[in-house]
This record gives C-alpha cells, structure tokens and sequence, in this order.
C-alpha cells in the first residue's frame, strides 16, 4: 500500500493536470489514517511507529506544493477538500482521543505546519478555527506535561499569524468550551460543511469585541498561560516570548479584545499572588534582601543547590513580577492599564497591604523584605506609579502636620523606621531607600518637598526699629565655635585645630565643606590613622551618586533656584513631616544605636542629600541657615550630636585608644572583642563617615544657585 501511495504522488507531480492527481494522492493519505483505525488491533502502538505520521508529512507537501503551482489567494483542491471534509475536525478529535498513544503530538505538530507553512488565510474559516480551539482547550488537559514543546510550537505559529492579521484574535478567544459542551458565546460562522465558498463567504464578518465577564474557559489566553508556568525552561520562556507579541499588538481594537474578552489580566496577577504565596515564612528577610535583581529570561535551574531555604520559590516570584514588568512596558496601554489594575487590586490591596499592616513582627519583617524585593524589581511606570500611590497615597500639595495621617499603609510604614524592634526599622528604613532610588518624583515630593515648598524653616528678617544698629555679617560665623557643644570641656581646646581641606576653592562651598569636615571634634576621629582615610573615595561615591539622582530628576523639571522668599507664605508653624522627622530623630540616636542602624539612617540622608532640588539641598546642605524658632536643619542636628559626644567622650578611659580598636574591628584588621561603650564607639565611626559623605556631596554639588 505504501508504495502505491508514493507512485500516486510522483505520478502527480510529473501528470500534465497535477490538480486531479494530487487530490487523488491527498485523499489517499487521509484514508490511509482513518483505515488505521478500521484495522489496528494492537492499541499499545505509539503513534510514531504507525504510518500515520508519514501519511501527515505527505499531506502536508501536497497541500504546499499545490499551493505553488496556484495563484496567490486562490485555493486548490487539497485545501478544499480539507475545508469541506473537516479534515482538521477529526484530527482534533483524534489528537483529544490520544489514540494511538502519542497521536496529541502528531497533530500538533500537523497542525502547526500547515498553519506556518500554507500561506493562504485559513484561521478565518469555521472549519479551521474551531478545530484548533479545541486543542488549545486541551492545553489545560492532563496529558498536557508531555506535549508542551508541541504546544508552545503551535501557540507560537498562532501569535504569529495573530501578529500578521491582528482581526484573527477574535476567532481564537471566542467564549466556548467544546470539550465538555458548555457554551457560552459562539461566533458568526457558516454552516458546517459548506466547502470554501460559504467559509469565504464568513471570513466577510469578523466578529466585534464587545465586553464579557472574563472567563474561565480555555482558549489561547489559557494555553499559553499554563504554558508560561511550565518547569521546562524553554517551553516557559518560549510561551512567554509568544504573549509578549500578543500584548504588543498596536492596533487598540485587538487590545480591546484581549482584556474584555479573555482572562489575560486575572490569570497573569493570580499566578503572581500564587508564587508570592509559596515563599516559605522561614525564609530569612536578610536571604530576602540579598537576592539580586530578577530576569525571567535567566531564571535559576530549578533543580540547583538552594543556597537557603526557598529561594527557588523566591527566584520564581521574583522572575515572574519581572516578565510581567517587561510585558507591561512593552503592552498596548489598553493592556497596561488593565493589568496594573489587576495587579493592584489582586496583589498589591489583597496581598500585600494585610501583611503589611499586621502585628506579628517576624511576619512584618518577612512582609516588608518581601515589598522591598518588589520595589526594586518594578521598572514599568505605569506598575511603578500604582505602587507608590498604594504605599505613599495621593499626590499631596499641601504640606503635613503632626498628627495628620491621611494614608494608614504610609503612616505605619514611615512610624517603623524609628520602631522599637531595631530589626523592623532598619527593614524599613531599607524599604524607603529602595523607594529614593526609584525614578519618580511622588516619592521625594511626598517624604520631603512638600513640607519645604515654603521654605518655611528660614527665620523671616524682620524690619529693624529705628535707630538700631545692622548686626555684623561676621558675627554668624563665630556662632558655630562659640556653641556650648562644641567647646565646653575640651582639653586644650583641640576641637578647634586646623584641619585640611580637600582643593575646592574659596567661597560658600569650601566654607560648607569645611563645616562638616570640622564637626567632628579630633579626639574622635580615626580615619585620618587608617589606610581608608583618603578623600578621594568619598568623592568618587558622591560623584556617583548625584550624577545618578541628577538623572532621575531631570524629567521632573526641577527648579534650578530656590522659591525667593517674598513669594513663600508659610501658614502655620513649619514641620519637616513625618519621615524626615523620623530621620532626625533616629541620626540624635546614633550614639546609642546599632551599627548597622546607623548605616542605614546615614544612608537615607545621604541620598536624600543628592537630590538636584533646591530645597533639598539647602535645608540638609547648608550649615549656615537662619533656622526659624523651634526648627531644626540636618546640619542642627549633627550638632546636637556632636554635642552630646563631646560630653560623653570625657568620661570613658583611654577613648581614643579604644575607638581606633573598634575602628579596626570593623574593618577586620583586628579579631572582634566585646568591650563597654562598644556601641558608641561604632556611633562615632558611622558619625565621622556621614560627616565625610556630606562634605564630598556638598563639594560635588557646587553651591545653590539663585537668590537666597
């Protein structure tokens, strides 16, 4: 028989009228599958040791070949037979049958190249789109494990397809489950069997996207969904190539159709809530935190050593929010929009914000780890955008007052940072730094600018009585040594002694340097003794730090000058707000805080101090404002610090002795011993660097511009 076969198709190939006897050929090869199934006994036979997978590939080559020796748009008789005789139909329901074993794959695979190589439409047509609505329905089936490479070969020719003729999407969405007989709502289509003709004569109406509750039903949405989660490496990230194409789509009716007219958006959101749900609650926040920054298109082996408990499951969660972070920045905005909200709603109000406001402080800190991973994983703007206004509330113009908390989630997130348990406001205090660094003006306006729009924490010149002497502009500068804090107490008077300054020129900014390099009184400082001592690094950082923050900012459309003064109106007495409050109210703790606290508290301000606003830069930059009554400036406070030091340092033996030892501890040159006071000593280390740190970001910063 199979000889017969192959002389009927060389003898069409080479007849003067090929289109009679490649349909004879064709018709051949068809009834030589359904005649399997008339004559097999053996049910056991994988389909690939059958003729069944010749015979497809033979029809395939007629059905292409025929297709050459036709005019473009015209179908030959192979095609219509296909058409007319359901041809695809009866595959499908073999391949659901999956008999003979294996014959899922073979159709699959049929299917994907006629669907890829035939150039004719054929999507279109009843007798073609409904077949393959049916295998993408089995793509939910339980037999899908061991068919996934075909089936994200077909979804793959699929969004292909879609891609080249974006109206084909209507036909592979449409609401109906042909597998077990619900029906839901079925396209306009042509009577069944009523050859290429009446299927033209439907390709003519294309069904419209109207809105439908998002379905459950399976359809190309679903395939390749399930196909994205697969364990398979490639499969995952092949499926995940192919949605991309999908949401991409420029054109706004197809990206009408995906979001009212499948469940594109729920299932993308609901599997992220799925993976963030199966961290492990033993996984460590410190492991958390020490994950870098995801890529779904590298995501770790599964089967690699775990370096701590769930971080396979940590690397999936984190992989994923990844893929949808690049599909959102690379979706129509139809999409974006719907699945942002989607994921708002799912994950960031039904997930995230009970964690977050719970009382269990082991579950606080897993939570705030987790958001803080999140954060620095999110680049998309729109994603972005939605979770600041979920952490921080509404963009406020108006400044804060004390006891005003508009937004709880913000409120207890920014009370944290100055939490009694250490541990939970330094997971904070990280948590806002991830939170600085991101590239979106709401974070620093609602922490900060709001509250210094006015510039309300200036002292206002009030006109001098008659007859009053002007004061003597010198006089502000002894202000500083003649503080109680700094002088009383001091041996010799050393604080005073002459320190060099790093080459910055004469005028407001090597004066400024100058004032923080000095603040530090001598019998406390150590690093002039240590090899890290030189200037240059804390340079080279700042340098990278504000060209980075400069970067961010320069959207934002910044002024270059501060507000002038005659155009502020401060109403009320002047308030830093809840979070810079906290911040200095932490730095007054440094001297009785942990180590690793005082990094990270010193690290905020830092970055806060390299933002390109004005405002910012004076009110934590410049040490010689005119504070008004009752406020208080960064630079006020490290001298209340200072003070506080200078105080202490006179009642511990051997003080500097002992500083340089714990200095040394830290870098490592020396074996660690607990001794008293160690908790001070370190407070002074952090203290002199932060000093250093704001010298080398007020150096590289230039001065203010603009009027005072």
């Amino acid at each position: 028989m199979l000889s017969r076969l192959g002389a009927l198709l060389q003898q069409a190939v080479e007849t003067r009228e090929p289109s009679l006897d490649l349909l004879e050929a064709f018709t051949e090869h068809w009834k030589g599958i359904t005649g399997y199934y008339l004559e097999a006994t053996d049910e056991s036979t994988p389909a690939r040791q059958t003729d069944i997978p010749w015979h497809l590939r033979q029809m395939l080559d007629i059905l292409v070949y025929e297709e050459k020796q036709h005019p473009a748009g015209e179908a030959g008789p192979c095609l219509e037979y296909l058409l007319q005789h359901k041809v695809l139909e009866t595959l499908s329901t073999l391949g659901k049958a999956e008999y003979p074993p294996g014959m899922r794959q073979q159709v699959l695979l049929f299917f994907s190249r006629v669907l890829g190589q035939v150039q004719h439409p054929l999507l279109h047509y009843l007798n073609v789109h409904r077949p393959v609505q049916k295998l993408l329905q089995l793509g939910s089936h339980p037999l899908g494990s061991s068919t996934e490479k075909e089936e994200v070969q077909f979804t793959g020719v699929l969004c292909m397809k879609i891609k080249q003729n974006p109206t084909l999407l209507t036909y592979l969405l449409e609401g109906k489950s042909i597998l077990d007989g619900r029906r839901t709502q079925e396209l306009p289509t042509s009577p069944e069997g009523g050859g290429v003709e009446h299927a033209q004569g439907t390709a003519t109406s294309s069904p419209q996207a109207e809105p439908s509750p998002a379905r459950r039903d399976s359809n190309l949405i679903t395939s390749l969904v399930g196909l994205c989660q697969s364990k398979k490496s490639r499969v995952a990230l092949k499926a995940r190539e192919n949605l991309l194409l999908l949401v991409g789509l420029a054109q706004e009716a197809a990206a009408a159709c995906l979001v009212q007219s499948s469940n594109l958006c729920q299932l993308l959101a609901e599997h992220l809530c799925d993976l963030y749900s199966t961290v492990p609650s033993c996984t460590h926040p410190n492991d958390i935190l020490s994950m870098e920054r995801s890529s779904w298109r590298s995501q770790e082996d599964s089967a690699s050593d775990e370096a701590f408990p769930g971080k396979e499951n940590l690397a999936a969660f984190f992989c994923w929010l990844d893929y949808l972070d690049e599909l959102l920045m690379g979706a129509h905005l139809v999409v974006a929009d719907a699945l942002t909200q989607a994921v708002e709603e799912k994950f960031f109000q039904g997930l995230l914000q009970p964690q977050l406001l719970q009382m269990s402080e082991l579950d606080v800190l897993r939570a705030t780890a987790l958001l803080t991973g999140t954060v620095r994983q999110i680049r998309a703007p729109c994603l972005l955008h939605h979770l600041l206004l979920f952490l921080l509330g509404p963009e406020q113009q108006l400044p804060e007052s004390p006891g005003d908390s508009p937004h709880p989630l913000r409120t207890q997130l920014i009370a944290r940072c100055n939490h009694l348990s250490d541990e939970i406001s330094l997971a904070s205090l990280r948590l806002f730094e991830e939170l600085l660094k991101k590239p979106h003006e709401h974070v620093a306006r609602s922490l900060a600018l709001r509250n210094l729009e006015m510039r309300g924490y200036l002292q206002r010149c009030l006109p001098l009585p008659d007859g009053a002497p002007e004061p003597d502009p010198e006089e502000d500068g002894l202000e500083l040594e003649e503080d109680p804090y700094f002088t009383d107490g001091f041996p010799g008077g050393s604080f005073g002694a002459a320190h060099k300054v790093p080459p910055a020129g004469r005028g407001p900014v090597s004066e400024v340097v100058s004032s923080f390099l000095c603040l530090v009184p001598e019998e406390a400082k150590t690093s002039w003794c240590m090899e890290e001592g030189g200037y240059d690094t804390y340079l080279h950082d700042a340098l990278a730090m504000v060209q980075a923050s400069c970067a961010r900012a320069a959207p934002w459309g910044w002024p270059s000058a501060p507000r002038p003064l005659d155009a502020c109106h401060q109403e009320g007495t002047f308030y830093e707000g809840h979070f810079l409050e906290v911040l200095f109210d932490r730095l007054s703790q440094i001297l009785d805080q942990p180590y690793s606290l005082n990094l990270q508290v010193t690290s905020v301000l830092s970055l806060l101090a390299t933002f390109p606003h004005p405002h910012l830069h004076e009110y934590l930059l410049d040490p010689y404002l005119n504070l008004a009554p009752g406020c208080r400036s960064l630079f006020s406070v490290l001298v209340r610090v200072i003070g506080d030091l200078m105080q202490r340092l006179q009642r511990v033996p051997q003080f500097r002795a002992k500083l340089l030892l714990v200095r040394r501890q830290l870098l490592g040159a020396v074996p660690g011993e607990q001794m008293d006071h160690s908790m001070l000593f370190k407070g002074v280390v952090v203290l002199e660097e932060f000093c250093k740190e704001l010298a080398a970001i007020a150096l590289v910063k230039g001065p203010p511009e603009g009027p005072p």
